[in-house]
């Protein structure tokens, strides 16, 4: 049978929810805006210099206050894929990719531990972030947020394989509860994520060559996450991130960012509730082809 999904934000029991709540609190939206159009503005922090702390702007302190209510710790090992883990990492591994897919089905369902994916592009040279990750001593996976997207940015620099970008980054180290690679304090959401899983082959690095140079350009990394850190102060009273306290950052074209606009919700529908007018629909086509 042929499928289509929208991916990015996958159907579950709590997008249904979350739907039949948003159109219980419709009526007090404004409209959506038309005339909004995509500007360039300055960085965040456009003064922001090496090693510089977050806490030296307005809205590096009004951040750090958040941490103050302190932290949520999740082992995934005892938390329910469907119902736990997937709704909490949908609604912080943001913003996502949407694609129009279309498949056919095959037999078989399979139930994976949680899971996080990346690609480390190897140009010019292989990066730290593959050969550390093959080392086994697992690493974190940390979301940048709009008030310290400058101390992170700079951590990208090409620097030699010895030097240590977190001198210059102005970011602290968290210790983490199962890998020895620190987490980034700041940062209100991090996977602690290793590379090994007991019984599962699907966790790897892939390296990804050129089909005519045979050159490896890219590595591909499928990692187990094994601990989740959430900041309390970012989380909603669904226990889901509040996308207007968590202000991440969107990686776009060349070396632009974006962060967050007009926010709208769109519920999917329902078959049992739309199935009749689904075949009405139907029906008045058919007719006007006649």
């Amino acid at each position: 049978m042929a499928c289509c999904r929208l991916i990015g934000t996958p159907i579950n029991a709590d997008s249904r929810s979350t739907g039949r709540h948003y159109r219980a609190s419709t009526m007090s939206l404004p409209p959506f805006d038309h005339d909004v159009h995509t500007r360039f503005t300055e960085p965040p922090n456009p003064s922001w210099t090496f090693a510089q702390k977050i806490e030296n702007t307005e809205s590096g302190r009004n951040w750090l206050e958040g941490e103050k209510q302190g932290w949520k710790l999740i082992d995934t090992n005892r938390e329910d894929t469907r119902t736990r883990l997937y709704p909490l990492m949908i609604s912080a591994i943001v913003p996502r990719p949407i694609a129009f897919v279309s498949s056919v089905s095959t037999t078989g369902v399979t139930n994976n531990p949680p899971l996080v994916s990346f690609c480390c592009s190897n140009r010019p040279r292989v990066k730290d972030t593959p050969t550390n990750v093959r080392d086994g001593l697992g690493f974190t996976v940390n979301i940048i947020s709009e008030p310290f997207i400058e101390n992170a940015n700079v951590s990208a620099i090409n620097a030699p394989p010895e030097f240590d970008e977190w001198t210059i980054s102005g970011l602290a180290k968290a210790p983490s509860i199962h890998v020895k690679a620190p987490r980034v304090k700041e940062s209100a959401f991090s996977l602690e994520c290793e590379l090994r899983y007991s019984g599962c082959p699907l966790f790897q690095a892939i390296d990804i060559t050129h089909p005519i140079s045979g050159q490896i350009t890219t590595t591909m990394i499928l990692a187990h996450v094994k601990y989740i850190h959430v900041r309390n102060d970012a989380l909603n009273e669904r226990g889901v991130i509040d996308i207007a306290k968590y202000k991440p950052i969107a990686r776009l074209g060349d070396i632009s960012y974006g962060g967050l606009g007009d926010v709208f919700g769109l519920p999917r529908s329902v078959w049992d509730q739309e199935k009749e007018r689904t075949g009405q629909v139907l029906e008045t086509m058919e007719r006007r082809e006649d």
